[in-house]
């Protein structure tokens, strides 16, 4: 059974930092293509991030190149996102999952999605 409890999230001005976690269940974790998606308010889930089960393949949206840094850690079953430079654009439920590529991109690869984990930007 899939398990995805993600955390970290806050209110920070913007410039801040932020470090989210995503705490998996063994069944889930081992051996998968990890990511993080983003979902703003009335607007779609939105890939943000992905790392390879070692951890030597990484991809960002465009958005946050430079900003964002994907990682791992396989003996926790837990994937992290730190966030710097973060702006008001920023402000979404931030959520984890397994990924595979696509023709178009990085798509989730299950249907299950934990509750999140909320980040606010201001101005």
């Amino acid at each position: 059974q899939v398990q995805l409890v993600e955390s970290g999230g806050g209110l920070v001005q913007a410039g801040g930092s932020l470090r989210l976690s995503c705490a998996a269940s063994g069944s889930t974790f081992s051996g998968s293509r990890m990511g993080w998606f983003r979902q703003a308010p009335g607007k779609e889930r939105e890939f943000v991030a992905t790392i390879s089960w070692g951890g030597d393949s990484t991809y960002y949206a465009d958005f946050v190149k430079g900003r964002f840094t994907i990682s791992r850690d396989n003996a926790k079953n837990t994937v992290y996102l730190q966030m710097n430079s973060l702006n008001p654009e920023d402000t979404a439920v931030y959520y984890c999952n397994i990924v595979f590529s696509t023709t178009t991109g990085w798509a989730p690869a299950t249907n299950y999605w934990g509750q999140g984990t909320q980040v606010t930007v201001s101005s």
